[in-house]
Formats: structure tokens, sequence, C-alpha cells
């Protein structure tokens, strides 16, 4: 008699392929030009090449400490000093991750216990929900309504509850290219200051603002700081997202709790990568400084570009993402809409809805201008037609 092979229960039953491989796999199979996934089309510094090569032929191929290089945690530190005037100590406060993303996780495992209450603004990037279930934790949304998506803090007041536990944010905000101003931390403290929360301050796009006031860090938020964590991520600020080297930083009593997941999960990060990063940040700090502008001309290279498009252009404040409001085009739902776009137009775009837990009853799509002026170009032509 034959058994069948045992079926496991599913930890995450609702959860399938992310929309990011999907639209992606979509654009590959009918040669569409692909504006839906977040990585530019374009090489990171010469530089920095030449160092990854540098330190994987001379040696450093063998397993770094479960933190950080030493080298990259020290240029960490100096970075964070620079952009934001603060100090962290290199060896308790700042953890080498596989990316952001488990960075996030690492977070997320250490903190949340079941039946804890986590608050996140959406639209939401959509690792976050996945970490907090399989933590045992329950999502609790915030909607952030178009065009400008700001917090409604007076909403967030009425959430909180005596089993809230974290609050996770995101600034500049995918996938909205919204930002947080210096007074929504100030009222984010307001609301939590008396009682035992802690936040997680999703910040990759830090260095691609285009806000006139910056981009204001949670690290700058004195008593936030203490009971917060900061994500940050090279592959944005460097154009190589396939390198996948993120960091985090917070004090030494969250960070010790981070790193017991961290070392169970991927313990230690590439090690050439990191000493070539750790050469780069030295050898060419103003690198992040040149980021606004060097973003800010494709974005405004691709507005330009759409100007003749029936499409309603939303404010981008930050990150490398434009949202397009297709109402005047369609009254197809988001989804359908991007189905289309890719099949029929030639251009990957990702729906907004699939960024919320809560119906998103608005026409909107994102687009990636994180590419060549050639491949904007060509998909604004496509664009403008419909």
């Amino acid at each position: 008699m034959t058994r069948s092979a045992p079926v496991p229960e599913s930890k995450l039953p609702a959860l399938g392929t992310t929309i990011f491989t999907t639209m992606t796999a979509l654009a590959q199979q009918v040669g569409a030009i692909n504006l839906s996934q977040g990585f530019p089309d374009f090489s990171g510094p010469d530089y920095l090449q030449l160092r990854l090569a540098y330190h994987v032929q001379h040696g450093s191929n063998q397993y770094a400490p479960m933190s950080g290089t030493p080298a990259l945690r020290e240029a960490i530190s100096k970075k964070i000093a620079r952009c934001y005037g603060c100090q962290v100590d290199k060896e308790t406060e700042i953890t080498v991750t596989a990316g952001a993303t488990e960075a996030l996780f690492s977070a997320i495992t250490a903190l949340v216990r079941p039946g804890d209450e986590v608050i996140c603004f959406e639209p939401s990037y959509d690792s976050y929900a996945p970490a907090v279930q399989l933590a045992g934790g329950i999502m609790k949304h915030i909607p952030l309504t178009p065009p400008n998506f700001a917090p409604d803090w007076s909403r967030f007041s009425t959430v909180i509850s005596e089993k809230t536990r974290l609050v996770i944010l995101n600034t500049p905000h995918n996938p909205t290219a919204s930002v947080w101003q210096k007074q929504d931390f100030d009222a984010l403290w307001h609301a939590i200051a008396e009682q035992p929360i802690f936040v997680l301050s999703d910040e990759v796009y830090e260095h691609i603002c285009f806000d006139d006031n910056g981009h204001h860090s949670l690290l700058q938020h004195p008593s936030l700081r203490e009971r917060g964590i900061v994500v940050s991520s090279f592959g944005k600020t460097y154009h190589m997202t396939g390198w996948k080297v993120g960091y985090c930083v917070a004090p030494p009593h969250l960070s010790l709790e981070i790193r017991k997941i961290h070392q169970y999960l991927t313990f230690s990060v590439h090690t050439p990568s990191q000493l070539a990063l750790a050469d780069m940040l030295n050898h060419a700090p103003e690198h992040d400084e040149n980021l606004p502008t060097f973003y800010q001309q494709r974005r405004d290279f691709f507005i330009d570009a759409l100007q003749a498009s029936r499409f309603t252009l939303l404010p981008c404040q930050g990150t490398y993402f434009l949202l397009l409001d297709y109402s005047a085009i369609s009254k197809m739902n988001d989804v359908d809409f991007c189905l289309y776009l890719t099949k029929e137009v030639g251009v990957a775009a990702i729906p907004l809805s699939v960024f919320c837990k809560e119906a998103f009853p608005h026409h909107l799509i994102r687009v990636c201008f994180a590419k060549e002026e050639a491949t904007l170009q060509a998909a604004a032509e496509k664009l403008c037609q419909l």
C-alpha cells in the first residue's frame, strides 16, 4: 500500500507569490518595459565593484563576524554621525544584515509576542505583515489617504491599546513616495511616550529624498531613539539591490535581542561585500549626498515625458517611485489594469491595492523611475498612447 506524503499546514495560508515576482515574470514573458519591481537598470559605482573584486582576490572569503565586519560597522557609525549628528556605538548598536528585509524580520521576530498588536500605516511594504503573523502578532492598520498620504494622528491615538507592542513606519515611503516631517516624529512620541511601545523605522530610501526639509530620521529624535530600531539598505544607496546588504541601528538592549534572531537566521553577511562597502563609505562619503539630485533628475525627466498622457501624477517627495492615477483612462481595478498595461501596452507597473489589507478604493499604480533615460522615454511614449 502506498502512503501519501504528508502535507504541512501552512503558517501563511493566504500568502502566494509576491506581486513583484509576478509582474516581473510577466514583463519578461511578453517583452514589456519593467517599471514594476524597484531596481535600477544601471550599475553601481565602479570603485565599489573594483573593491569587491579586490577583497575576493585577496582572500576575504570566509565568515565575517556575526554583527558585521569591524571596518563596515566603523564606517556606518561615521556615516550616521555625518548625516544625522548622532553617535552610535559600532560594537553594540550596529548589526549588518542580509538586506533590509532580514533586518526587518529579525527586529519584528525579536520584539513581537503572540497576541501583541502592531500598528502599521498602509499602503505598506509587503514584508511587514507576514513577519508579524509568524510572530503571532496582530496587525492594526492606519490608512494613508491620497494625494499626500500624511499620517492621521488623531486616528492613530484611537488605535493604540494596552496590547500595542510595536509601531512600524517607513520614510521615505514605499509605495506612496511621501516623507515624514519632524512634527510627525514628535506626534508619534507624544502618542506613545507613556506606554512601553517600540518603534521600527524602515528608512531604506533615506538618501532618495526630494523634500525641501530633507529626510528626518528616527535617529534624530532622542526619546524615540531609546526605544527605536532604524533599518537601512546599501542596495538602494549604491544601486546594487542584488548584493542584499543592509543594517539596523538600535540601542544595546534591543540590538542584543535582534542579534539572537540574526545569528540563527543568516549568522553573517557576505564578507567581501562588507569590506567593499566600508571602502566605498570611506573613499566617497559624498555619494549619498548626491543621490537626491541624481534621482530627482530622473524623476523630473519622467514627469516631463508623461505630460502628454491622460494619467494624473501624484506628488513624489522621496524614493524612486511615482504614483499614477489612471481614473481618466479606465475603470478597471488596479490589478486588472496593471495586467492590461503589461500585456497590451508593454509597460509593467504595480497596483497599489496589493500594499493594503483593507479596501483601497483608488485607481493608482506605482512605477519605478530608477532607470536610464532611454528606458523612461520608451515607457512614457507607450503610456502617452492611452
